[in-house]
């Protein structure tokens, strides 16, 4: 079927809608929903967090009535399969709406065209691909998770005009100003996992929490993106970091990761923080594998918060989707340590990037650039 000419608009609006849950959605995609007669609105909603209700549901639900013949805009293809809550598809079907419009297909085997079939056969006008690039660019984790089995995986590094992140004993608070730690904070927030690796911990001692009151966001935004902390994962091949560390103390989920090769003592502890083996060669985890570990635990978006080996590591895999680079206008001098390990020895083995995003962020910018394939 044919797009209509405020299709677009209200499918904006619906995305906005989706926008809503970039913090709290966990391991289920971030949806927004409405339903309009012509250009009234008459219902709106987002999925909000795993458990609770969809987008399609809760438009439903403030409608009432009145989503009898409307058009319901939703950014990804209403569910048909029963998880925590019922199938969507059948709920639209059952407030009997005329008409359907999707941003995107759902990427999930267990739909994958589904919803849009049973739509369709129940007499429904259905629309699919308005405004996609714009509904996908909300989940790209879920997307990759439910295609290739793996989270979507951001590195993020801060550093100098001159490309370091830290004097060459280790020195590194603060690079950058208060805002671009807030944004730091956000990144963390929309993160289903962050993982750091034992040199930074031991430099650093960063807790790698999501902090309320940084966010930079409304209260009652910044209190429910800090709600449930993304799973903390230390990758620690030699488990050489101790259980002192704020990474341990401070309240949330740690996953410490070592090599299945390397020698864990008997009287190893980490507080209550969860031990995972698994493959890895002289002391190093099998990066891959970890991903993959997360993956199957729900994780969606992974942020690597990391020094320049591990940093290096997961890039040398080819195993990052998107850098995010904070630098601050200051020089720290050619002592000071480098943004990535990348044993380059000729311009032939030079890796180019394409830029997607450039702003300023207090005073210093963020730039955001992935692989050029």
């Amino acid at each position: 079927m044919a797009e209509r000419p405020r299709d677009r608009e209200l499918m904006a609006r619906a995305i906005q809608l989706a926008a809503r849950g970039l913090y709290t959605t966990g391991c289920n995609p971030r949806v927004g929903c409405l339903l309009a007669h012509g250009d009234r609105i008459v219902g709106e909603g987002w999925h909000v967090r795993p458990g609770e209700g969809h987008a399609e549901v809760n438009a439903l639900r403030q409608a009432g009535g009145q989503a009898q013949g409307a058009t319901a805009y939703v950014t990804l293809e209403p569910c048909s399969h029963f998880g925590r809550t019922p199938p969507c598809a059948d709920a639209l079907v059952a407030a009997g709406v005329g008409r359907v419009v999707a941003a995107m297909g759902d990427p999930n085997p267990q739909v994958a065209g589904g919803g849009l079939q049973r739509l369709r056969a129940a007499g429904i006008e259905v629309v699919c691909g308005v405004l996609e690039a714009e509904a996908r660019a909300l989940n790209p984790g879920f997307i990759k998770r439910m295609q290739q089995g793996l989270p979507w995986v951001r590195l993020k590094l801060a550093m100098s005009m001159d490309g370091r992140t830290a004097m060459a004993s280790g020195e590194s608070q603060w690079i950058t100003g208060p805002a671009a730690r807030a944004d730091v904070q956000r990144l963390r927030a929309r993160s289903d996992a962050v993982i750091s690796g034992a040199d930074s911990v031991l430099l650093d001692d960063s807790a790698l929490t999501v902090r309320a009151a940084e966010l930079g966001l409304p209260e009652v935004e910044a209190r429910a993106a800090a709600a449930t902390q993304p799973l903390r994962v230390l990758v620690d091949g030699r488990l050489r970091v101790p259980p002192d560390r704020k990474l341990f103390r401070e309240p949330g989920p740690v996953l410490v990761v070592y090599s299945d090769r390397g020698q864990r003592g008997p009287d190893y502890q980490a507080g209550d923080a969860e031990l995972l083996a698994l493959p890895g060669d002289a002391g190093h985890v099998d990066l891959q594998a970890l991903l993959g570990e997360l993956a199957g635990r729900g994780c969606n978006e992974v942020l690597v918060e990391s020094g320049a080996a591990l940093g290096g590591a997961f890039w040398q895999a080819g195993l990052v989707d998107e850098l995010v680079i904070y630098m601050a206008p200051r020089l720290l001098g050619s002592r000071a340590r480098p943004l990535l390990q990348l044993p380059f020895d000729s311009m032939a083995e030079a890796e180019d990037l394409q830029i997607t995003d450039m702003r300023a962020v207090g005073n210093d910018w963020r730039i955001t650039a992935r692989r050029v394939c």
